[in-house]
């Protein structure tokens, strides 16, 4: 008689396919789900000024996306904690459908307070959006965690950077449907973060298996501020979103005063957007070799030249504004996957849903302070001035303190 053993390397083999099927199906419905970021940190401003005829309110639908952002994130980690964080992230793309629904019902009806409400809903689907990092670093080994979250962000960026370019397309899809040009982008919201719900709430099982259920909330954070390496990830994931959504408030605002048309905007962001996602691989790969605190020190570098460039912008053309929210884009990008990659390490496997909620909130609060103070100080002060009061040495000074 013969009989046969499993070989070891076949086995590590096909755990090794497992991982990346999991990932690339994770990749393909954060690719189709991100299509609809732009909806609400584009034409949100935009559709603001124009119900309200106030520049100073282009800031308040960011801030409420913002916030109801990090009111999904406990929601999603939850789901996390107990197995089923795919469910979860399907769940907050269900929402977000939902959300832009509202909105799309608010700029019919000219109502502050739908757009106001639905801004808020939407949110949760741009926290399934950025808490698909935390489960493409489900699928990674240990010295494989950044460049999972950077294949996942290159798929956010096929989303994301085509996203704003539907701005002129949609109008008018949504005009030849009698909406105003304004709800085209929540339309596309709508069909993208639809698909990407079906298509995860059915290839669930697909993603890996179910975690072991951690401790509670309040264990989690008693344990969590006892770690440097943690307190600080969280801190750079607030500190760079900060700077960013701020920027981002009032860029679409500025670009419109200025004469440019909403094709024009809309390409603008999209490098932006490139900037934010399509480096992430390079990031990702710099964070596994280099060390994540590398990577977040050339973040808070990257967003303090970008605030310097933006004291040129003035009254001048698209370029200096493209440079400027290009390398506030890569800045962002850099300050997000190193944080991303140092909480991974940071934390044990049973705590980390938990911790990552944390973060998740604090990003979400900070840019929920950002969009409107931003939009105040532009409306009073103009853009040169939001530059010159950003402090972004002040950000650059605490970043530079991350533990190597």
């Amino acid at each position: 008689m013969s009989t046969r053993q499993a070989q070891p390397g076949s086995s590590l083999r096909g755990e090794s396919r497992q991982r990346r099927r999991a990932l690339a199906l994770l990749a393909v419905a954060t690719a189709i789900g991100s299509t609809g970021l732009a909806a609400g940190g584009t034409a949100g401003a935009l559709l603001a000024v124009d119900i309200t005829k106030a520049p100073a309110m282009a800031g308040v639908p960011l801030g409420l996306l913002v916030l109801g952002s990090a009111a999904g994130a406990p929601l999603l980690a939850r789901q996390a904690a107990i197995g089923r964080r795919v469910r979860g992230l399907a769940l907050g793309y269900a929402l977000g459908v939902a959300g832009a629904v509202l909105v799309v019902l608010a700029a019919q009806w000219q109502s502050l307070a739908l757009l106001l409400a639905g801004s808020f809903v939407l949110g949760v689907a741009n926290s399934a959006v950025f808490m698909s990092r935390y489960a493409a670093m489900d699928t990674a080994t240990t010295g494989n965690r950044g460049r999972a979250i950077g294949v996942v962000f290159a798929a956010t960026a096929l989303g994301a950077v085509v996203s704003p370019t539907l701005l002129g397309p949609s109008g008018s899809v949504a005009r030849a449907l009698g909406l105003p040009p304004l709800a085209g982008l929540y339309l596309a919201a709508v069909l993208a973060f639809g698909l990407a719900a079906v298509l995860l709430a059915t290839r669930s099982r697909a993603l890996g298996p179910r975690p072991e259920p951690g401790p509670g909330v309040v264990a989690v954070l008693a344990d969590t501020v006892r770690r440097r390496e943690a307190v600080t990830a969280v801190g750079v994931l607030a500190a760079t979103n900060f700077v960013m959504v701020g920027v981002m408030t009032i860029a679409p605002v500025h670009l419109t005063e200025h004469g440019h048309s909403l094709d024009q905007v809309g390409v603008v962001v999209a490098l932006h957007v490139i900037g934010m996602f399509a480096v992430a691989p390079l990031t990702g790969l710099l964070a596994d070799r280099k060390g994540p605190a590398a990577v977040a020190r050339l973040g808070g570098v990257l967003l303090t030249v970008a605030m310097v460039i933006g004291l040129f912008v003035g009254h001048s053309g698209t370029l200096v504004m493209t440079v400027h929210l290009l390398v506030l884009g890569v800045g962002w990008n850099c300050g997000v996957v190193g944080g991303s990659t140092l909480l991974g390490a940071a934390v044990p496997a049973g705590t980390r849903p938990h911790v990552e909620g944390i973060a998740e909130v604090m990003m979400g609060l900070a840019a929920a302070a950002a969009g409107p103070i931003s939009g105040l100080v532009a409306d009073f002060g103009g853009y040169l001035v939001f530059c010159v009061i950003g402090t972004p040495a002040a950000v650059f000074l605490f970043l530079r303190r991350i533990p190597s």
